[in-house]
């Protein structure tokens, strides 16, 4: 008997390992799956195409825009995954301390990058905006792929 894995669309919400056991953080990172190969594609075709246009500085400001990107984006579900695993009610405060971390940090690092005067900071800014639009397209797409938990009522009543 083979059921679903946690992590595949139609599993049960209870496959998933509760909060605290093992495997419980990687069953909570499907979503993960569909956005990283949608940016590797992005970033397979952007690279060399910056290369061609753009040159060298180019193209290490596309793949630099990206790897920041999918850094990001991959950060905040590992952290939400985690504070799930540990704990529901940590979600929240989690998520919004390692939004307003990210956030910091990247303002201080794009300062000091700007500020180095960087000819390829105008590609990565390129390559930040598509892989954001990228990221979010894939991800949306996983969403709207993904059943949605039921719940059955109770019968009886």
């Amino acid at each position: 008997m083979s059921g679903a894995r946690a992590d595949e669309p139609g599993a049960s919400p209870t496959a998933a390992p509760p909060a605290g056991q093992p495997g419980a953080i990687r069953a909570r990172l499907p979503h993960l799956r569909l956005p990283l190969l949608a940016c590797a594609a992005l970033a397979v075709i952007a690279v060399p195409g910056a290369a061609w246009l753009r040159g060298p500085t180019g193209a290490a400001g596309v793949a630099a825009g990206i790897a920041l990107v999918v850094a990001s984006y991959v950060i905040s579900g590992l952290s939400v995954a985690w504070a799930d695993a540990v704990h529901p009610r940590l979600i929240m405060s989690v998520g919004l301390v390692t939004y307003v971390t990210k956030i910091v940090i990247l303002g201080v690092a794009m300062a000091a990058v700007a500020a180095t005067g960087w000819p390829g900071l105008p590609d990565m800014g390129v390559a930040i905006i598509a892989a954001v639009v990228v990221w979010t397209g894939a991800h949306l797409t996983w969403a709207l792929r993904t059943p949605l938990p039921r719940v059955d009522p109770p019968s009886g009543h």
